[in-house]
């Protein structure tokens, strides 16, 4: 064989080549492989989209979202009937709860404010982002369940209105 001779492979053997270079990128989740050889170059590329954060799984419903501290159990006990009355804001999304715009600024509401439907209640920062926070009520803040600056889960409770 001469050397300018090329090497014909069968494209049913060159389709299942690529199928198993795929197949290993897919499995091992690379960004690209290349193969190249005097008569063929293949280059397969997998998914280049940036990997989402992890997201904590949601509790149950009726289980709370952080544990509570060891010596606030019997309050606990007492809120339940508490809770019956009014309306509960719970966070949209995983962040930093903030009760103000800033921080030499006053907070957005107090227990005993009251508020309209659509109200700017607080702030969550979520991945560098602000994200207002609207009350779906209108009436009086009755409590605020989370303090300034703490992490706060999605679906946890941020405020009560009655």
């Amino acid at each position: 064989m001469s050397t300018k001779e090329k090497i014909i492979t069968p494209i049913e053997d060159t389709v299942e080549c690529v199928e198993a270079l795929a197949k290993i990128v897919k499995e091992n989740k690379l960004s690209k492989i290349k193969i190249s050889t005097e008569v063929i170059d293949i280059v397969i590329e997998g998914e280049c989209r940036p990997v989402p954060p992890v997201m904590p799984a949601m509790p149950p419903m009726g289980m709370p979202a952080m544990p509570a501290p060891a010596g606030s159990a019997p309050a606990a006990s007492a809120k339940p009937v508490e809770e019956a009355k009014g309306n509960i804001i719970t966070s949209p999304i995983v962040g930093t709860f903030y009760s103000s715009p800033a921080p030499e600024k006053p907070a957005y509401v107090k227990v005993g404010d009251s508020v309209n439907a659509g109200d700017v209640v607080c702030i969550i920062e979520s991945m560098k982002l602000m994200n207002e926070i609207n009350s779906e009520f209108s009436g009086k803040v009755a409590e605020i369940y989370v303090n300034n600056g703490e992490p706060v889960e999605f679906g946890q409770k941020l405020m009560r209105i009655e």
